[in-house]
């Protein structure tokens, strides 16, 4: 490997000198907190979203424990969701007084294994957190065949899935409650930050509630606080670069719809014959290829894999260890072997290159890089 090759990362924001014009601005307005610039940015995510309801955050966090606040969730219920995400999934019920249901997941998908859900089923629960794992979503007419039967709210972790789509429709314009992030890795984003898409003009007047301390305001000198708030607004530095991002989230998921197609043709039709490692769903007609990620085999020590990559200077991910085996849930009771494909997949996943400024050159670097780890 030679010493001139530059450093790969795993993810790298695009940001354009016009969003850096547009935040220096910000800071010369001296309106540095929520102001001008989130409302555009929220109209923008309407429209895009077909005109629903959306209200920004200063995280994808905190969007989802809102959107259980706003369905009525808390303690006593139950909410199911998968042990295949980042811990804030399952953190979120639990913020609320919450009880997390884990469903293991569909092994190709890594996506919640809807065939599963009704199993775990019962009076106490009320809500659904499905995760569109890797941008790539869940079978959505069976996630809202199964929520109009029970007669469960949907909160969709659709994080990663900005501009991903199912059945010619995109993630967001359709469904219950949807929560997407806008943190640094994200297709788009605004440093940190994310939006959460309602369904009406009150639950999004409650979510502004929610976000800024339970403040409701009237005239000059009117206020008034009914609901437990906290202090989640966006910014209007992170909304000015959540504007310039925005034009160019079409541009942006081509082009890692490109390199993901690359990826394929670059392993060959027979990589997971000869090492035994999976590939991700080769889905180009729903996903948004947040990230492309292929599962070592049992035999394979993921971390021995992941320093040899950065010997050959390639930066890797793992997303995610599953939820329930962190130390502060198996103090709650869960334990290994309750979900084995979910564990299985956390313990041997890695995450590849893959952002819009890669060229196809740095994909077939990381390929030759990866069969020279694993042949």
């Amino acid at each position: 490997m030679s010493d001139s090759l530059a450093f790969l990362p795993f993810t790298k924001p695009s940001i354009d000198e016009d969003t850096i014009a547009a935040v220096a601005d910000v800071l010369r307005s001296g309106w540095l907190t929520s102001g001008p610039n989130v409302q555009k940015l929220e109209a923008q995510l309407s429209e895009y979203f077909g005109g629903r309801p959306v209200r920004t955050f200063n995280s994808g966090t905190c969007t989802m424990e809102i959107a259980l606040r706003i369905a009525g969730i808390g303690a006593g219920d139950e909410v199911i969701t998968t042990p295949n995400s980042w811990v804030a999934t399952a953190n979120v019920i639990i913020e609320t007084g919450a009880t997390p249901v884990f469903v293991d997941i569909d092994p190709k998908t890594h996506n919640i294994d809807l065939n599963k859900v009704e199993a775990v089923i019962t009076p106490r629960t009320k809500a659904i957190i499905p995760v569109h794992m890797c941008g790539l979503p869940c079978d959505m007419d069976k996630l809202y065949e199964l929520a109009d039967k029970y007669k469960l709210r949907v909160v969709e972790d659709a994080a990663q899935a900005i501009g991903s789509s199912w059945k010619g429709k995109r993630i967001g314009a359709f469904g219950d409650f949807v929560s997407f992030s806008f943190q640094v890795n994200k297709n788009i984003m605004t440093g940190e930050g994310g939006c959460l898409v309602l369904n009406n003009a009150e639950e999004a007047r409650l979510a502004e509630k929610y976000r800024l301390q339970g403040v409701t305001r009237s005239g000059l000198d009117g206020i008034d606080v009914d609901v437990l708030g906290g202090k989640y607004n966006m910014t209007d530095i992170a909304a000015a670069i959540g504007l310039g991002q925005m034009k160019h989230l079409a541009e942006f998921n081509a082009k890692r719809a490109e390199l993901a197609r690359h990826y394929f043709s670059s392993f060959g039709a027979d990589f997971e014959t000869q090492t035994g490692a999976e590939l991700p769903v080769a889905n180009f007609e729903n996903s948004n290829w947040h990230m492309f990620h292929i599962v070592l085999p049992e035999n394979v020590n993921r971390a021995v894999f992941m320093q040899q990559m950065l010997d050959k200077k390639i930066g890797l991910g793992y997303h995610y260890r599953a939820i329930h085996l962190f130390t502060y849930y198996r103090e709650r009771g869960f334990t290994d072997g309750m979900f084995p494909i979910a564990e299985r997949v956390g313990k041997q996943i890695v995450t590849l290159p893959l952002f819009p400024a890669m060229n196809k050159e740095d994909v077939e670097r990381v390929v030759s890089a990866v069969k020279s780890c694993l042949l």
